[in-house]
């Protein structure tokens, strides 16, 4: 609390105790000395700031009167900064209850290319379809717009910034993966082409009579998942631990693939790659039709 000036209706030139003080100018110098703030004795002398301030800015401040400013600064203050885990921007999620196809499908991404972090949500891809269909499902969680950053090779991230996110994400990846195999098949088949689209291929080599999709992930947990939802749409695979990978193989798993999963439209494979099998950026949806056509 800011102290009371005793002399604040008295005479200019005057101090407790009656004794005499010569000029204005005399007055502020020995107040500042006594660790008076500039407010406080603005007040005092009833004279305006820039007049007082002219007779005290070469007085060094005491230490009496730095603790004094100290505290004026944090009671100002409190109240006002950022409180840990809430947006500066006043900036906020919607939270749901009930699971959708849009929210599994928007949650599994963030599972299979996403990351979680204190600062927010991140998303990577290359696929221009895949970033669209993130920041469009993404709108029914959080209602404002990414950072967009792109790499050197074509990856681009999609960045929200918010700390309100991750702790909701953190909750609601941890939910869904354990109780996706018990939800209804319509939203397991959202989970499976989130999880196909980011870690997905196709491995089709006619002439080695390579036929297969394979689907990447370094958690053999989440592998064994994949496994048992595909099992519910009579879609057998299998697990390779050393490469971390899951494996469809044969022709009626592969057609049950393409007819129940399948990939999203206009996702593409990276035709610009140095290991690039076909040189073109052709769809993942065309290349799978393709090698089950080669079985006729």
């Amino acid at each position: 609390m800011v102290e009371q000036i005793p002399f604040k209706d008295e005479v200019p030139g005057s101090i407790p105790g009656g004794r005499t003080m010569g000029t204005f100018g005399n007055l502020c110098k020995i107040l500042r000395k006594k660790g008076y703030t500039l407010g406080e004795i603005v007040q005092a002398t009833g004279r305006p700031k820039t007049s007082v301030y002219f007779h005290i800015n070469t007085i060094p401040k005491t230490e009496k009167l730095c603790l004094k400013l100290r505290k004026i600064k944090i009671k100002g203050i409190e109240g006002k900064g950022p409180i840990k885990g809430k947006s500066i921007l006043d900036r906020h999620y919607n939270n749901f209850e009930t699971w959708t196809p849009k929210y599994v499908n928007l949650f599994a991404h963030v599972i299979f290319d996403g990351s979680i972090r204190n600062t927010g949500i991140i998303y990577h891809n290359r696929s221009s379809a895949l970033l669209d269909n993130f920041s469009c499902k993404m709108k029914h969680v959080y209602n404002f717009n990414p950072k967009i950053y792109k790499t050197s090779n074509g990856v681009s991230r999609l960045a929200y910034h918010n700390v309100e996110l991750a702790p909701l994400f953190r909750e609601k990846t941890a939910e869904l993966l354990s109780i996706i195999t018990n939800l209804k098949k319509h939203l397991q088949k959202e989970f499976l082409r989130a999880f196909f689209d980011d870690e997905g291929s196709v491995d089709f080599r006619k002439l080695h009579s390579i036929r297969r999709v394979r689907g990447y992930q370094h958690n053999n947990k989440i592998l064994r998942i994949i496994k048992k939802l595909l099992r519910n749409f009579d879609i057998e695979s299998k697990i390779d631990n050393r490469f971390h990978e899951i494996i469809i193989g044969k022709r009626q798993n592969l057609k049950n693939f393409s007819e129940e999963i399948n990939f999203s439209s206009g996702l593409r494979v990276n035709g610009q790659r140095s290991n690039s099998i076909w040189k073109k950026s052709l769809e993942k949806r065309k290349i799978l039709a393709n090698l089950l056509a080669s079985y006729q």
